[in-house]
């Protein structure tokens, strides 16, 4: 007996798509062979085995022979392309930054800013709150003042000062959602109540720039903790600021607040920001951090200043004066090491290729981590459906072929 032909699926049940990726894509911290991301209006609406994958007529078929991976996130970039956030008073100038970076990869990018005067901080969160506004920036960083001079690196000592809640109020206020994270010391004067003021509007603590003691940095970590358990913040959990860089030194008599921010990662309580950059750290450093924390605790961030992108030369951070040599920044005057100049697709590859940081872990690390950092998990920094469009696509040498936002070519 003859079997009836199998019939096609009626064209009400074809979904009409934008685009269509095919390649191997890193989903989450796992790699998947054979997987099919399709985006519509900005959106992904299916990330998984092209064999499970909805029927569906694309308008776009990319055939890709590298890696897909989510557009990454970085919580922690102070500029690029020649333009630094703490200087700049044009928001358009900012733009230059913000594209830089998404040019290679960053789909979302958290500006930095770096210590400096109430005056000079209220503008550029005023400036930058703009940007967020229009989602162009994912959120601003404000990295001090509330911080140790002894620790201080590439920071402003004329502009440290006590805690001061009623100035993050404000300063939250101005953002309005904006404020996404501040570094502050721990044993900074009136650091509790900072703690407290940044939870309640809206801002993840991040603690850095200190010479704490051990104690004092567990202390901090669990003081934090509270504040956004208390205001049920964007994040359940605080970060460190550039874990080791900008921190007393570890010593067998006197860990120190890296250890303790190290043994809190490793119990799921802090998340650690980590500059792979092959400058920074050292690479078996960062495999430690990997291999000690847990799953889903670690950032990658670039810490990048004005000459991510661009020639050896003269720049500044804030008020001071940088030198990049051999792509290395450096102050001027002192000679500490002042931001970076990579791209964070670039502290990925360092991870992987350095350090030895599984691929998915290291992948996670630049979106998924930093997304729920934000508040925006399943928004950003994951291909999942329902996600933001945000696509990367990488040659084996995780070098960037094509970035894709909202499901936009980014020029």
């Amino acid at each position: 007996m003859t079997q009836p032909a199998e019939s096609s699926p009626s064209p009400e049940s074809v979904l009409a798509v934008d685009t269509a990726v095919h390649g191997t894509a890193v989903l989450g911290d796992r790699v998947l062979p054979g997987a099919l991301v399709l985006l519509h209006e900005g959106r992904i609406v299916y990330a998984g085995p092209a064999h499970g994958a909805p029927v569906h007529r694309a308008a776009q078929e990319v055939r890709h022979e590298g890696l897909v991976l989510p557009g990454l996130v970085d919580v922690h970039d102070h500029g690029g392309g020649g333009v630094s956030f703490p200087d700049c008073e044009d928001p358009e100038r900012a733009l230059v930054a913000v594209r830089e970076h998404r040019r290679h990869g960053t789909t979302s990018l958290v500006a930095s800013l770096v210590t400096a005067d109430a005056d000079t901080l209220r503008r550029r969160v005023a400036l930058l709150a703009g940007l967020h506004r229009d989602g162009e920036i994912a959120g601003i960083h404000l990295e001090g003042p509330f911080i140790s001079a002894a620790r201080k690196g590439a920071q402003n000592p004329a502009h440290i000062v006590a805690g001061d809640a009623e100035l993050v109020a404000e300063l939250c206020e101005i953002g309005a959602g904006a404020v996404a994270t501040m570094t502050l010391a721990p044993e900074a004067e009136g650091a509790d109540a900072v703690l407290a003021a940044l939870a309640a509007g809206g801002a993840v603590p991040s603690l850095g720039h200190t010479d704490a003691s051990s104690e004092i940095m567990t202390r901090g970590i669990e003081q934090a903790r509270r504040a956004l358990e208390a205001a049920r913040g964007r994040s359940a959990l605080p970060s460190a600021t550039h874990l080791f860089n900008g921190m007393r030194p570890i010593h067998h008599r006197d860990p120190g607040p890296a250890l303790a921010a190290l043994d809190a990662a490793a119990r799921g309580e802090l998340l650690v920001e980590v500059i792979a950059d092959g400058v920074h750290l050292d690479a078996r450093t960062v495999a430690h951090v990997f291999a000690i924390a847990r799953p889903g605790c670690v950032l990658l961030v670039t810490d990048a200043m004005a000459a991510a992108g661009m020639a050896d030369g003269a720049y500044h951070l804030g008020a001071l004066d940088v030198t990049v040599a051999g792509g290395v920044a450096t102050l001027t005057e002192g000679g500490s090491i002042a931001g970076g100049t990579a791209h964070l697709i670039d502290v990925v590859r360092c991870a992987v290729q350095e350090a030895g940081v599984d691929l998915g872990a290291a992948v996670a690390a630049a979106s998924t981590t930093p997304a729920r950092l934000l508040g925006a998990e399943g928004e950003i920094g994951v291909l999942a459906a329902g996600a933001r469009a945000d696509v990367l696509l990488v040659d084996e040498d995780l070098q960037v072929q094509r970035v894709l936002r909202e499901g936009v070519d980014v020029l």
